[in-house]
C-alpha cells in the first residue's frame, strides 16, 4: 500500500468527530485580483455543512459572492518530532504527526431563518458547551445582524499521521521517545497513538483506525 493511501482517513465518523472539536478552520476564497483570501473563523460542521458566521458586509462575503467556490480546512498538529529522534545529524529528518481535513466546496449566504438559527445555535453549542447562554430562535431581530456561511462540500479529504505507516517495534520506539521528550501535548498525543503508561511501561492499548 503507498504512504499516501495509509494517511487517508478512510472513516467518515472521525472526520465529523476531528471537525466538531476542533475550534479553528480557515476559509479561502479569491479575492477581486485573483488572490487566495485565507481567513482563519470559528465554524460548525453540521448536517455534512460548513457553517461559518460573519459581519453583513467584509471581503470574503464579496468574493464568493463573485465567485462561491471556496476552500475549507481545519488541522491539528498533534507533536513536533525533532530530527534528533532519527540522526543527531540530520536536520530533514525531522516530521509532525498531525491530523487534517481539507474541503473544496460552494459556499452560499444562509438566507432561510430556520437553518440560520440551526447553524448559530450550533455554534454556541460547540463553543460553550458548558451552557449559560440562551437559545436564538428563527423569530429574533438578532438574526439580521449577523451573516451566516454555509460550505457544501463537493470534496472532503482527511489525513493523518499517528504512526500508523511505521511497524509495531518503530512505533513503539517513537512513542517512548515521544513521552521521554515530554511535551505538553505528548500524553494527548500517546493516547490519540493508542499508547498508554501503564505501572510505569508503555503500552499499545487500542489499535486506533482511521
Amino acid at each position: 500500500m503507498q504512504l499516501v493511501d495509509t494517511l487517508k482517513i478512510k472513516s467518515y465518523e472521525k472526520i465529523k468527530e476531528f471537525l466538531n472539536q476542533e475550534h479553528v478552520g480557515r476559509i479561502s476564497s479569491i479575492d477581486v485580483n485573483g488572490f487566495p483570501q485565507i481567513i482563519p473563523m470559528n465554524f460548525v460542521f453540521l448536517n455534512d455543512a460548513v457553517y461559518i458566521h460573519s459581519h453583513v458586509k467584509g471581503e470574503k462575503l464579496d468574493n464568493i459572492s463573485k465567485n462561491n467556490k471556496v476552500g475549507f480546512e481545519a488541522d491539528r498538529e498533534l507533536e513536533f518530532l525533532p530530527s534528533y529522534f532519527e540522526d543527531p545529524h540530520n536536520a530533514s529528518l525531522a516530521d509532525t504527526l498531525y491530523i487534517s481535513v481539507v474541503i473544496k466546496g460552494i459556499a452560499s449566504l444562509v438566507s432561510d431563518r430556520d437553518e440560520k438559527t440551526l447553524a448559530l445555535n450550533g455554534l454556541m453549542e460547540k463553543y460553550q458547551p458548558e451552557g449559560y447562554y440562551d437559545p436564538l430562535q428563527s423569530n429574533m431581530r438578532v438574526l439580521n445582524a449577523v451573516s451566516v456561511i454555509k460550505i457544501t462540500p463537493q470534496t472532503l479529504h482527511g489525513k493523518y499521521k499517528i504512526g500508523q505507516h511505521m511497524n509495531s517495534k518503530d512505533r513503539m520506539n517513537l512513542a517512548q521517545k515521544i513521552l521521554k521528550k515530554n511535551s505538553p501535548t505528548a500524553k494527548n498525543t500517546l493516547k490519540i497513538m493508542g499508547f498508554e503508561e501503564i505501572d510505569c511501561e508503555l503500552r499499545m492499548v487500542d489499535e486506533p483506525v482511521w
